[in-house]
């Protein structure tokens, strides 16, 4: 009587077992979703269940969709693998305080379907809830599942089994609570998924707060005092990249800003800080353009606002950014690499793996359908450059021609040097002029030295066969320190003469000379604090004004 019993168990029992994974499949995952979040054990993850036994109804497939969720989950808790635990005693904080413990530990010993954290317990240092048994449960049910559907059910006993249906009615209101938890979070993911920003745009942002002040005794070219007034103010950038199939980007940046140039306060564009943006905090369009990549050395750029040289010519000098590094205007890049922006085109064609050749053309006044204005009948700068990047030098050679109809104004060396050096001839002139421009950089380890140079001929456009010409040159020195005292600092210092007017008409005897020095203080990998100072000595390249000094700090946020 008692084998027929016992044969009629074993019988029945597979059926019970199906109907239990049904149920239990998708409340695995869940175990191992909560148990993370809650900082409690996991159970260990099993091949995916293939019931070949009692399948009263198809079980819904969870494989991709627990894997996402667990994925996602590893991915915010920053765990990864766990320990395997052998034996229910090595969890040292869980107490052997009922027959459930006992019977768990036995089929844990037997078929090792329960992994706990690496330093073997499952945290906390409290008591196991039901719900975590539940969890290694469900564990065991899944394991012995997989001994069935691989014909090696005689591995079971008898008690195993008996066991198992014991613990599967204790434990059937936690097993349904797990697989509700699972539903709810597929569904929540599932929204999140349809209601999340792009799969294809990457937000990058930039938050500025810069504390300026600027010093000296008169203004230039003016009797009128400095006034020395700290201000705090700021600048945001939001820079959306988009990706396209193929690898095309495209850029939209938003920028807000409250932070004055200090030409005005200084009376020359010498002082002009390197972040200033001031749209009274109020985001307007700053940059959009677009960026193709013909095969694996070619790249075509447009741009409809915001491109600029620097976009596509590579600047050797590691001071070339308005957030992390140089402070003033001047000190950033060659004022070569500022005839022109805003909209225009751009190719780059890399020769080898050191050299490449790019080309640019601008006009800022590209999208105004009136006389001197358009895409190609107004102001425009079109430009050339080879550079060569090798492992311890670069050298960039540029050549631009550039026009500008007076009727739109002319300003030839980007707001950088004196007020004549920008126009020779005035400002209501039309004028063109042919340019070249050379930088180079040594690195040393983490020291950087290097320069540039750039030399202007500027024409007076006339309607009658007589041209006058006047010469403009700018150099700048620099060393610059990688990681100086720790790891992630950054300092420069430069030396140089902003634009000037060196030959023809409206030549300037004195000379300006910029001094600039700055030390970057990465705080984490998302802030830095930069204090930095520049002294412009006889600013507007003349002796009789007086030194000016503009300091600031500036702290970037990057995220």
């Amino acid at each position: 009587m008692k084998s027929q019993i016992l044969w009629k168990l074993l019988l029945a029992t597979p059926a019970l077992l199906g109907t239990a994974l049904v149920i239990s499949a998708n409340a695995y995952a869940a175990s191992t979703l909560s148990t993370e979040e809650s900082s409690q054990p996991q159970v260990a993850e099993t091949l995916a269940p293939e019931l070949t036994v009692a399948q009263a109804a198809p079980s819904p497939t969870p494989g991709e969709a627990i894997q996402q969720i667990q994925r996602y989950n590893r991915d915010l808790t920053g765990e990864r693998g766990e320990g395997q635990v052998t034996s229910v005693s090595q969890l040292r904080d869980v107490q052997p305080t009922d027959w459930a413990f006992q019977a768990l530990q036995s089929l844990v010993e037997r078929y090792g379907c329960i992994a706990g954290y690496p330093d073997g317990t499952f945290r906390g240092n409290r008591a196991l809830t039901r719900f975590e048994f539940a969890a290694g449960l469900n564990a065991c049910l899944d394991r012995i599942n997989e001994l069935i559907a691989a014909a090696t059910a005689n591995l079971l006993t008898r008690d195993d089994l008996t066991t198992l249906v014991r613990l599967q009615e204790e434990f059937a209101a936690e097993l349904a609570t797990l697989r509700g938890r699972v539903d709810a979070l597929e569904a929540r993911t599932a929204e999140l998924e349809a209601n999340q920003f792009s799969t294809t745009t990457k937000l990058n942002a930039e938050v500025i707060f810069g504390v300026i002040n600027a010093f000296g005794d008169e203004r230039a070219n003016s009797d009128e005092e400095i006034d020395s007034i700290t201000t705090l103010s700021s600048r945001v950038r939001l820079n959306f990249d988009t990706t396209f199939p193929g690898g095309s980007t495209m850029r939209t940046r938003l920028q807000a800003g409250s932070v004055d140039n200090y030409s005005g306060p200084t009376g020359t564009d010498m002082a002009r800080i390197g972040y200033a943006a001031d749209s009274g905090n109020v985001f307007v369009l700053d940059v959009l353009s677009y960026r193709l990549p013909v095969g694996d050395s070619l790249a075509l750029w447009a741009g409809a606002a915001g491109l600029e040289a620097e976009d596509v010519h590579p600047i050797l000098s590691p001071g070339n950014s308005s957030g992390s590094a140089a402070v003033s205007r001047f000190g950033q890049r060659n004022a070569v690499n500022r005839l022109g922006d805003g909209i225009g085109f751009g190719i780059d064609y890399e020769l080898t793996d050191d050299f490449r050749i790019t080309g640019t053309y601008f006009t800022d006044s590209g999208n105004e359908p009136t006389a001197e204005n358009g895409l190609f009948n107004g102001q425009f700068q079109a430009m050339g450059q080879i550079t060569y990047e090798g492992d311890f030098f670069g050298l960039g050679v540029s050549y631009a021609r550039t026009y500008h109809p007076g009727s739109n104004g002319v300003n030839l060396t980007g707001s950088t040097g004196s007020e004549i050096a920008q126009a020779p001839f005035g400002e209501e002139t039309n004028t063109a002029a042919n340019v070249l421009g050379a930088q180079a950089n040594f690195s040393f380890g983490d020291i950087n030295v290097g320069g540039w140079f750039g030399w202007w001929d500027v024409i007076e456009q006339t309607r009658d066969d007589d041209e006058r010409h006047s010469g403009i040159h700018t150099w700048m020195g620099y060393v610059m320190f990688r990681d100086l005292f720790a790891e992630g600092n950054f300092a420069g210092i430069q030396v140089g003469m902003p634009p000037k007017v060196m030959s023809g008409s409206n030549t300037e005897d004195d000379t300006s000379i910029h001094i600039e020095g700055f030390y970057r203080l990465r705080v984490s990998d998302n802030i830095s604090i930069t204090p930095g100072v520049y002294v412009i000595l006889n600013p507007e390249h003349d002796d009789d004004n007086d030194t000016i000094y503009v300091g600031t700090i500036r702290t970037t946020f990057k995220f």
